[in-house]
């Protein structure tokens, strides 16, 4: 599954146009602790977090993720977008709930991590 796919899967609306979309996406993961996340993210991830700030998009990076999703239509902060453009994090929000998100993700067959 690439990241325009789950873009469209989600109901999300592209918050950095400017990053790749044809990224493939290797599995799921939903958590908000950043510290679990960096013992447990992989490369390819789709994270799906309420963080906003800009730490969650060094993990982002640091972890060769594919996309960050917020969910509940919670509005990432402009710094935290540019330095996401600048690093090529494709940044997501949808409107979805993150259960929901990841249920419509493992529907598709994106296995979680």
């Amino acid at each position: 599954m690439t990241v325009e796919e789950v873009l469209e899967l989600i109901e999300a609306k592209d918050m950095t146009p400017e990053t790749d979309k044809n990224t493939e996406v290797s599995c799921g993961y939903t958590c908000d602790l950043l510290s679990w996340v960096m013992a447990h993210g992989t490369a390819g991830m789709a994270w799906v977090t309420v963080q906003t700030h800009m730490n969650v998009i060094a993990v982002a990076s640091l972890m060769e993720m594919a996309a960050v999703i917020i969910p509940e239509g919670i509005e990432m902060e402009a710094p935290s977008l540019e330095k996401a453009k600048e690093e090529g994090i494709t940044v997501l929000e949808s409107p979805l709930t993150a259960y929901e998100i990841c249920a419509r993700l493992a529907a598709k067959g994106l296995a979680g991590k």
